[in-house]
C-alpha cells in the first residue's frame, strides 16, 4: 500500500490521541480521529480507512463491540488493531479471535506502534 494511509483513531483520551497522532503524522500517516465508540461507527460506517486504531475500553460502546457491530453488519471492515491497557490473556485471546492484526498494550513504545501499524498495513 502506498502513502498516504489514512489511519482513524478511537480513543476516548484527547491525551492519547495526541501522541499517537505525534508519533503517526511525521511517519506520512493521514490521521482522523473518533473520541468515543458511536462517532466511530458512524466515520467506519460513511469513510474509507486504511487502518483502524482502537482503544478497547471506552464507554458506551468499546472496541470489541466496534468490530463485532460491523461484522454483523456485514460492513466492510479495514485491518485493525488494539491499543489498550488491557493486557489479560483472556483480552489479547478476544482480539485475536476477532481478526485483529496486533493487539499492543499500552504504553507502546513509538517503535513497537509503528511496526504494527506497517504490518497491518502490509497484510491488508
Amino acid at each position: 500500500m502506498t502513502l498516504p494511509v489514512r489511519i482513524l483513531i478511537v480513543d476516548d483520551e484527547p491525551d492519547t490521541v495526541g501522541l499517537i497522532e505525534i508519533t503517526l503524522k511525521p511517519a506520512g500517516y493521514l490521521i482522523e480521529k473518533a473520541f468515543n465508540g458511536e462517532d466511530a461507527l458512524e466515520r467506519i460506517r460513511s469513510e474509507s480507512y486504511d487502518l483502524l486504531l482502537l482503544d478497547i475500553m471506552m464507554p458506551e460502546v468499546d472496541g470489541f463491540e466496534i468490530i463485532e457491530t460491523l461484522r454483523a453488519e456485514s460492513a466492510p471492515l479495514p485491518p485493525f488493531l488494539f491499543l489498550t491497557a488491557k493486557g489479560r490473556l483472556v483480552d489479547v485471546e478476544r482480539g485475536q479471535a476477532l481478526g485483529a492484526a496486533g493487539y499492543l498494550v499500552k504504553p507502546a513504545t513509538r517503535g513497537e506502534l509503528l511496526d504494527a501499524i506497517q504490518a497491518s498495513i502490509n497484510e491488508g
